[in-house]
């Protein structure tokens, strides 16, 4: 072995050369700290070699092993004081996953010496934990151009690797569920016929279940308990985990660049799979704890996530580690931006929540990630993190506003029409266009946490006891109705109430100002049977399911439609003129904002002065109503181009002419 460079530290992580590979890890508080090789890729555990590292400048411990090449799987362990009060929690009997591993082999067994517990002490970790691969980082590129779409053209798709490949007729068996099977050219070509211009990933980043869920027989499906920060996730590839799940995802990239689509990640960098104190010693925990998780003036770590533990991304280690693999990402496996879950976690100081907080401020600063699209969950798990509107210029939003205002209207609850002309043209009390944010919110109906479109329509409660925690998870305060029957039904009066209010709160999504994001399954009426916290199910009830439903069908079409007149239509463009219609056929003045019987609300949008352009009406009402189309003798008359309820499909109608709709209706008139 070549010992490192005392004075000069190589890069972290394990580096492939000609001659064999050098590792590097951070842990300045270790008092030693050996590379342990198990012996290749098909090589039975708990065959180990281990070499002992030099402790280089900086804390970093490095040197090379001759003859390991990529796909051999390796780990570190790290001797030292052994102090939790202080953030020291050094066990040589512990294998640590290299926090820069590019690729992660094998599983996790919460039934083994993981913990830091005296009657496990001095049991060795090796055989029940995941283990860093080296790997190859070359790939052929070939043309692959990011298409660096601009936000005002941005659709979002919110979608699960393995939900949305699972049951997909045209993916092959072995691809279904893996980054292959989503790069297949039937799936690329179904988004793209919708309209939809970014998928976001459900997190991809290598993760692990929580052992308190392990122990209820269930698995962590959509992956926020992230063990590995630079390696994709090794399940879902479908040539193993041992190195070829870093190409393939690569190949699922180029393949939606070239198809035109952007991919966006999920990332989970607040909290990691390391849980609570008391939790297992994966990675972080036993090479400096102190550096890399939060902790109250007494010393117990700050739980600002819900989860156990709070990444410190204010300190220098941590900070640097964020910003490491967000850069590999970018650079290496081409993404073009990322969802970054609970960020206000994120966003602390020692002062509280902070839209100028370290990670905030190095993003906004670094010449590679300043560029792309971030968007920011604006909480945690605490009241004084819901920081909504308040991150910096270039981030987007969740608009958890805009989501809980077009629910409540919707289902009758809305007490007026004021905060829903507020979210519609783009929540100018959050984010004003002063220049530097036009568009700042990510407008949403439904998302992965909660109900589905269809469930969302169909039940008013959570319906959660498959999850084992009887019910009890979950959020209670849905903002739902259900048309009078809790759950599915063949009642025709309630199916087509239903359909109607699916296709409402879908249309009014894609109609608003902002970025629209779509759940993947809700054009397809997707059901998760009133589960709105399915975290923990890996199986039909959480995969979209790419069986035609002639029920929902309609959902489909409406989502293609509207996006080809979002794409099309200069009206709907940012920035055009807007302007708000009474259904008496005149303009809002300022009594009618604070009318709370007001369910009625026109939305006039044009291109230009000489342009009448687009009208949408939205009737939330549990009445029919009666709506008087803006415009007199010369104006332009109006074409229907959408109407909820069927009522006046394709029909022409007169300016100043009433147009009679029924209850919970939406319309869309083009001027001709």
């Amino acid at each position: 072995m070549t010992t490192g460079q005392p004075d000069s530290p190589p890069p972290l992580g394990a580096t492939a050369t000609t001659h064999g590979t050098t590792f590097a890890v951070w842990s300045p508080g270790a008092t030693r700290v050996e590379v342990c090789l198990f012996d290749g890729p098909d090589a039975g555990l708990p065959a180990e070699t281990r070499a002992v590292l030099t402790k280089c400048t900086q804390g970093v411990w490095a040197g090379t092993v001759p003859g390991v090449g990529p796909g051999s799987r390796y780990g570190f362990r790290a001797d030292g004081p052994y102090d939790p009060a202080r953030g020291q929690r050094f066990n040589p009997n512990r294998l640590l996953l290299d926090p820069y591993a590019r690729a992660v082999a094998g599983t996790f067994d919460a039934h083994g010496p993981v913990y830091d517990r005296v009657d496990g002490w001095a049991l060795d970790s090796a055989a029940y934990v995941p283990k860093g691969v080296v790997v190859d980082d070359s790939f052929d590129w070939g043309d692959d151009q990011a298409p660096r779409r601009s936000w005002a053209d941005t659709v979002i798709y919110e979608a699960h690797v393995r939900g949305l490949t699972m049951r997909h007729p045209a993916v092959p068996d072995q691809q279904r569920g893996t980054y292959a099977g989503l790069a297949r050219p039937a799936v690329v070509d179904e988004l793209v016929r919708l309209g939809v211009t970014a998928v976001e990933l459900l997190p991809v980043q290598q993760f692990v279940s929580e052992p308190v869920v392990l122990g209820r027989g269930l698995v962590n499906y959509w992956g926020y308990n992230t063990l590995g920060f630079f390696a994709p996730h090794g399940a879902y590839s479908s040539c193993g985990d041992t190195g070829g799940q870093v190409s393939e995802f690569k190949q699922l990239v180029k393949a939606f660049h070239a198809a035109g689509i952007e991919v966006l990640l999920d990332v989970v960098y607040n909290h990691t799979a390391e849980g609570p104190a008391g939790g297992p010693t994966l990675s972080l925990r036993g090479l400096g704890d102190a550096a890399y998780y939060r902790r109250r003036a007494d010393g117990n770590y700050d739980d600002l996530t819900g989860c156990g533990n709070t990444l410190a991304a204010s300190h220098p280690a941590a900070l640097r580690l964020v910003l490491d693999s967000l850069r590999y990402w970018v650079t290496q496996m081409h993404v073009d931006g990322f969802r970054f879950d609970l960020a206000s976690a994120l966003a602390r100081t020692p002062h509280g929540p902070d839209a100028h907080a370290p990670l905030l401020t190095a993003i906004g600063q670094d010449p590679v990630l300043r560029d792309v699209k971030l968007i920011a969950e604006p909480w945690d798990a605490t009241g004084e993190g819901y920081l909504l509107g308040r991150f910096p210029p270039a981030w987007r939003e969740w608009n958890d506003r805009y989501r809980d205002t077009v629910r409540d209207f919707w289902r009758g609850r809305s007490a007026g029409v004021r905060e829903l002309a507020t979210r519609l043209s783009g929540s100018s009390d959050l984010y004003a266009d002063d220049g530097l944010r036009p568009g700042g919110s990510v407008n949403f109906v439904t998302a992965h946490d909660g109900f589905t479109l269809r469930d969302a329509v169909s039940y008013e409660h959570r319906h959660n006891q498959a999850n084992g925690e009887d019910s009890r998870d979950g959020h209670p305060d849905n903002r739902t109705w259900n048309g009078g029957v809790e759950g599915e039904t063949d009642d025709p009066d309630v199916v087509v109430v239903r359909q109607r209010q699916a296709a409402n709160l879908l249309a009014t999504l894609l109609l608003s100002n902002g970025v629209p994001m779509l759940t993947a399954g809700d054009e397809r009426g997707r059901t998760q049977a009133g589960n709105n916290n399915a975290f923990c199910h890996d199986c039909e009830l959480t995969w979209v399911d790419w069986t035609a439903l002639p029920r929902w069908q309609h959902l489909t079409d409406l989502t293609a439609d509207l996006l080809a007149l979002r794409r099309e239509c200069a009206a709907l463009r940012p920035g055009r003129p807007l302007a708000w219609w009474h259904p008496d056929g005149r303009e809002l003045v300022h009594e009618d904002w604070h009318d709370q019987q007001l369910a009625t609300l026109g939305m006039l949008r044009s291109a230009g002065p000489a342009d009448a352009g687009l009208l949408v009406w939205l009737h939330g009402g549990d009445r029919p109503a009666d709506l008087v189309l803006p415009g007199h003798g010369e104006s332009p008359g109006w074409d229907v181009l959408l109407d909820t309820s069927g009522t006046h499909r394709a029909r022409t109608a007169e300016p100043g002419h009433v147009l009679p709709v029924p209850p919970r209706t939406l319309v869309v008139l083009r001027s001709h």
